[in-house]
């Protein structure tokens, strides 16, 4: 993938991913999330910090893009293959390394949120895909 793909696909994955992201996370499964939270008290902030959420999105997105780069990916099917793939192996390893260490969610939210990660950054992916294939080569 070259830098104007690179580019490209990290900006606009990291907004299809910080949209995205609050409609599985907030809105579809928020009250899953609140119910199947650990011990810990006073993690969750009242109000989101939403320049901190949208740069980790543009980090998630630059991630999905430096894979896609690796595997010459492009493409709607295959940025998505690529996306869902990412998402599932970042998340399966924070999610239970922070299950071993802190307190902050049980286990069942453990076992669930990787899994809908493959949604979440499977469609990142796509849209990540579909960009680079649309975009023409610098040359």
């Amino acid at each position: 993938m070259d830098t104007k793909r690179f580019l490209a696909g990290t900006i606009v994955g990291g907004i299809v991913l910080f949209f995205v992201g609050n409609l599985i996370f907030i809105t579809a499964f928020g009250d899953f999330y609140a119910a199947n939270a650990g011990t810990a008290t006073g993690v969750d902030r009242p109000d989101a910090i939403v320049w901190a959420s949208l740069l980790g999105s543009v980090g998630y997105a630059a991630l999905i893009c430096y894979v896609m780069g690796a595997r010459n990916t492009v493409g709607l099917l295959e940025g998505a293959k690529v996306g869902a793939v990412v998402g599932f192996l970042m998340w399966v390893a924070v999610d239970f390394i922070f299950y071993g260490i802190t307190n902050i969610s049980n286990l069942t939210r453990t076992i669930v949120d990787p899994l809908l990660e493959v949604v979440h950054a499977g469609i990142g992916g796509a849209v990540i895909g579909l960009l680079a294939a649309k975009l023409k080569p610098a040359s």
